[in-house]
């Protein structure tokens, strides 16, 4: 008997996955507060290896500038969690994963505030044809549900992005 994948159910992934695959792009991210969750929820869908290149786990600010190459002034002046660095993180997933998409997120999952960032501030960066852009989706509860809300959000996001760039 085989179970269903809980995170890739608990979002529109088997959307995402059949959508990409249908265009030929790929995907990859470059996950703070998730902490590749973005990326297995995706892995969890058959069919997953045909359109997800990678991912990089980023959650210590210093691998945000090593792994992702988020630019060290951004990270001292505007911070970690912040919308140029989540543009940066899809930047960098998407250039250094050789992908079509790179999602990038970053944020404050809790309990405690960061760096004057109460618990739900999330930024989710889109890196693909025609440019980032960055959104800072309503995510609330506990730290599973944030976390889970901004896998939810991210997937979504790109859903919509792919649906408004049709003419790829």
């Amino acid at each position: 008997m085989t179970a269903a994948d809980p995170l890739a159910s608990a979002t529109r992934a088997a959307e995402l996955v059949a959508e990409l695959s249908a265009r030929g792009h790929t995907v990859a991210t470059a996950e703070s507060l998730t902490a590749g969750l973005v990326a297995a929820t995706i892995a969890g869908v058959p069919g997953a290896s045909a359109v997800l290149r990678g991912g990089l786990i980023v959650y210590a600010t210093d691998l945000k500038a090593v792994l992702a190459g988020v630019d060290t002034e951004i990270l001292a002046h505007d911070g970690p969690v912040s919308e140029s660095t989540a543009a940066a993180l899809a930047d960098g997933a998407r250039t250094r994963c050789d992908a079509t998409w790179g999602l990038g997120l970053t944020g404050v999952a809790g309990p405690d505030s960061q760096d004057g960032h109460p618990p739900g501030t999330v930024y989710i960066g889109i890196s693909g044809p025609g440019g980032t852009r960055v959104g800072r989706p309503e995510v609330a509860g506990d730290r599973w549900g944030i976390r889970l809300g901004s896998v939810d959000a991210a997937v979504s996001g790109l859903l919509a992005r792919l649906h408004t760039t049709s003419a790829l």
